[in-house]
């Protein structure tokens, strides 16, 4: 990924379960998935740096656990958070809150489409989340046959 602000720097934290072997994916279509949740974070947090100053750090989260019979992984970024009255729109196609130019609305929608109709899993907001915005992707572990 390249930075479009070369001053904006984020600590990333990560948490991965190691227990994880595979998921039934098409990894290309998951790295479209992971880049437009993380292009939409660094995007809220770079904004959120712009209004507070040196008051703010940005910090990115990334887990990942085995639940049953799928995978869940849980991004989490402190950036702007998203207004209660956008919270059902956010994964319509064309539905954006950024500045004309800055975003198509497409990539909440495309990652929706990918996650839930193309690999049958979910990608939820958690509602628990009040001050960070968190995703959480279910993901079916694949079947040792």
């Amino acid at each position: 990924m390249k930075a479009r602000d070369n001053s904006f720097d984020c600590e990333i934290k990560r948490d991965l379960d190691p227990s994880i072997e595979s998921i039934n994916a098409i990894p290309q279509d998951l790295g479209r998935v992971f880049l437009n949740l993380y292009n939409n974070a660094f995007y809220s947090m770079n904004e959120k740096k712009k209004r507070l100053g040196d008051d703010f750090h940005p910090q990115l989260s990334l887990s990942s656990k085995k639940a049953d019979h799928t995978v869940e992984i849980l991004i989490r970024d402190n950036g702007m958070g998203i207004l209660q009255k956008n919270i059902d729109k956010i994964f319509q196609p064309f539905f954006t809150t950024k500045p004309a130019g800055q975003g198509t609305g497409l990539g909440l929608s495309l990652a929706y489409d990918i996650v839930v109709n193309e690999h049958g899993g979910s990608i939820t907001l958690n509602p628990k989340e009040v001050e960070n915005v968190e995703f959480i992707i279910s993901l079916p572990i694949k079947e040792n046959n």
